[in-house]
C-alpha cells in the first residue's frame, strides 16, 4: 500500500525531554499551590512533595494493566497521594491541571533540532502528518505544538488521555488511522520507544516502525520488537521516505490487480463465533428469582441498538439488561456482569479463517472489518493478535465508535474512504440479509458466508477458505482456480433451489440474536 501517513510520537521524537531531583524540586512550587487552590495542603517540604510525585507517577507506569490510561484524578488519588487519602472527587477540580503541569514544568522539554524544516518537506511530499502521545493530560501535546509553532503540520492529534487506551495498544494506531482515513498498512510511526512505539505501530500493521535514539529511555526492554528502521535526528527521517515513496511509485506501473482491491468483513460468526453463547448468563440467571420484565425481547432489541450505536456504555449495558431480565437484587449485578462479560469475551476463530486471512493478505489485497458491537476495538484486536493475524487490517470500524450500526451507508462508506477504495473494487463478507443488502445498496460485491436463508449476494459459500477460490479474488496473471462459490448476482439461496442445504462449522448457531 503506498505510503500516506506519517505519525509521531511527542516526547523523545518531536521533543527531547529530562528531569533529574533538583529540577523536579526547584519546579514543584507550581504544583503546590494548585493543590492549595484546591483546598489541599500537604504538609511536606517540595523535596518530599517532588520525591511522592516522581515515586506515585513511577507507581502508576507499573501497574498490572499499563495499556488504561486512567483519570487524572484517578492517577493522582490512587497512586501520587495514596498514602494521604485524598477522594478521586476531592481531587477531581484539580487533577486535569494538575497533570498539566506535572507534564510541563516537572519536565524540562524542547522542540528537537531542525523539526519544522523536516515536517514542511514531508508535507510537501504529499503526506499526511499526525501525533499518537501517551500523555496523562489533554493539555499538554496541544500547548508544546503550539508554542513550537508546528501545531498547524498536526491532524489528527491522538492522546492516550482523550482515547483510554495507551501505547502499545494497537487500538490507539487504528483510531489514528481512522480519523487520518488512510488505511493502517499506509502509515509510518516515528517514535523512540521499542515497547511501546514500535511494537505497537507494528501490532497495528503500519508499513513503517522508525526508531529514534533518545537519551532518555524510560521504556522496558523489547525483544520481540525490531525497528525498520533507526534514526539519530529528523533529518535521517526524510531519506527513508522518499525511498518509500519512489518504491510506491515503481510499483504503481508494475501492478496487476484483479477486479478487487479491498475486502471488508463483518466479525461475528464470520471470523470467529462464541461457543458457548450466553451459557455464564444463563446459569446465573437460574441461580436468581428473576422474571424477566414484559416485551422483553423489544425491550432488550432496543437496549442492544443503544449500546451497539455508543449511546451507553458497555458497563451500563450490562446493568440495564440485567434488570431487563429481572435482577432486582443490587448484590447480584457484579456477579451478573462477570457473566456477561465473559460470553461476551470466550471467543473462537472461525475455521479457516487465519490461514485464509493471511493469505489474502499475502496477495496484496486491503483488509477490513465493518462489525456491529458493544465492544471496543482492543478486545477484539487482542483476540486477533492471539490468532495470528493481529496486525492485517487496514480499517477496522464498529458502530460503538461511529454512532450507527449497518446497513447505514455512512458505515460503509467510512471504510471505503479510509482505505481509498471505490465500492465498486471493494467486496463484503457477511452473513446477515440486513448487511448484505446494506453493501450492495452502496455498490460493493457481496459474499454470504453462514447466510441467512434469505440472504441476497453476489457469492455464496460454504466455507471461510473457499474465498481463496473465488475468481473475483484472483489476482491479474494468475490462473483462475475452480470456485466452490456461486456467482449470481442478487439472488438468495432460497431463490437458488440448491439441492442440499448449505453447510455450517461446527458450533455454528444460526442467525438469530448474533453479536457482531
Amino acid at each position: 500500500m503506498n505510503l500516506q501517513a506519517v505519525f509521531f510520537d511527542m516526547g523523545g521524537t518531536l521533543q527531547s525531554f529530562r528531569y533529574d531531583r533538583n529540577w523536579r524540586i526547584a519546579h514543584v512550587g507550581v504544583l503546590r499551590a494548585c493543590l492549595e487552590k484546591g483546598g489541599i495542603h500537604l504538609d511536606r517540604t517540595d523535596a518530599q512533595l517532588a520525591d511522592a510525585i516522581t515515586n506515585g507517577m513511577s507507581d502508576y507506569r507499573r501497574r498490572v494493566d499499563s495499556r488504561i490510561e486512567l483519570t487524572p484524578a484517578l492517577i493522582w488519588s490512587r497512586y501520587v497521594f495514596a498514602d494521604q487519602r485524598i477522594s478521586e472527587q476531592t481531587i477531581g477540580p484539580i487533577a486535569e491541571e494538575l497533570s498539566f503541569l506535572y507534564e510541563t514544568r516537572l519536565y524540562e522539554r524542547r522542540m528537537v533540532p531542525g523539526l519544522p524544516a523536516v515536517l514542511a518537506r514531508i508535507r510537501d511530499m504529499g503526506l499526511k502528518i499526525g501525533v499518537i502521545s501517551n500523555t496523562q493530560s489533554r493539555g499538554q501535546v496541544p500547548a508544546n505544538l503550539q508554542e513550537y509553532g508546528i501545531s498547524e503540520y498536526f491532524s489528527p492529534v491522538i492522546l492516550s488521555s482523550e482515547y483510554g487506551r495507551r501505547k502499545p495498544d494497537p487500538a490507539i494506531f487504528h483510531q489514528a488511522a481512522r480519523l487520518a482515513r488512510v488505511p493502517t498498512s499506509a502509515c509510518a510511526y516515528v517514535g523512540d520507544k521499542l515497547d511501546r512505539d514500535i511494537f505497537g505501530a507494528q501490532g497495528a500493521g503500519f508499513r513503517l516502525a522508525i526508531q529514534i535514539r533518545h537519551v532518555y529511555d524510560d521504556g522496558a526492554p523489547c525483544a520481540c520488537a525490531e525497528p525498520d528502521a533507526v534514526i539519530d535526528d529528523m533529518q535521517g527521517l526524510l531519506p527513508i521516505l522518499e525511498r518509500a515513496l519512489t518504491d510506491d511509485r515503481r510499483a504503481a506501473g508494475e501492478a496487476a490487480l484483479g477486479a478487487i482491491d479491498a475486502i471488508f468483513f463483518d466479525a461475528g460468526d464470520i471470523l470467529y463465533h462464541r461457543p458457548n453463547k450466553r451459557q455464564n448468563l444463563a446459569r446465573f440467571l437460574a441461580q436468581q428469582a428473576a422474571n424477566p420484565v414484559p416485551d422483553f425481547e423489544a425491550r432488550r432489541a432496543a437496549l442492544t441498538e443503544r449500546a451497539y450505536c455508543g449511546e451507553i456504555a458497555r458497563s451500563a449495558y450490562y446493568l440495564e439488561l440485567l434488570k431487563l431480565h429481572g435482577i432486582q437484587d443490587d448484590a447480584a449485578l457484579p456477579a451478573g456482569v462477570a457473566a456477561l462479560v465473559q460470553d461476551d469475551e470466550t471467543v473462537e476463530m472461525m475455521p479457516g479463517v487465519p490461514e485464509t486471512i493471511r493469505a489474502l493478505k499475502q496477495r496484496g489485497f486491503l483488509l477490513g472489518i465493518i462489525t456491529d458491537t458493544a465492544l471496543p476495538a482492543h478486545i477484539k484486536l487482542d483476540w486477533f493478535a492471539k490468532a495470528g493475524i493481529g496486525e492485517v487490517w487496514d480499517s477496522i470500524i464498529s458502530s460503538v465508535e461511529m454512532g450507527f450500526r449497518k446497513p447505514n451507508p455512512a458505515i460503509y462508506a467510512t471504510a471505503l474512504d479510509q482505505c481509498g477504495v471505490t465500492p465498486q473494487r471493494a467486496a463484503f463478507v457477511g452473513h446477515r440479509t440486513v448487511e448484505l443488502d446494506g453493501a450492495q445498496a452502496v455498490g460493493m460485491r457481496t459474499i454470504a458466508l453462514h447466510a441467512d436463508a434469505d440472504a441476497r449476494a453476489n457469492f455464496h459459500l460454504d466455507r471461510f477458505a473457499d474465498l481463496l477460490t473465488l475468481p473475483l479474488l484472483a489476482r491479474a496473471g494468475e490462473p483462475i482456480p475452480a470456485s466452490r462459490g456461486s456467482d449470481e448476482p442478487d439472488v438468495s439461496r432460497n431463490q437458488q433451489a440448491l439441492a442440499k442445504p448449505t453447510p455450517v462449522d461446527s458450533g455454528y448457531l444460526g442467525p438469530a440474536a448474533r453479536q457482531g
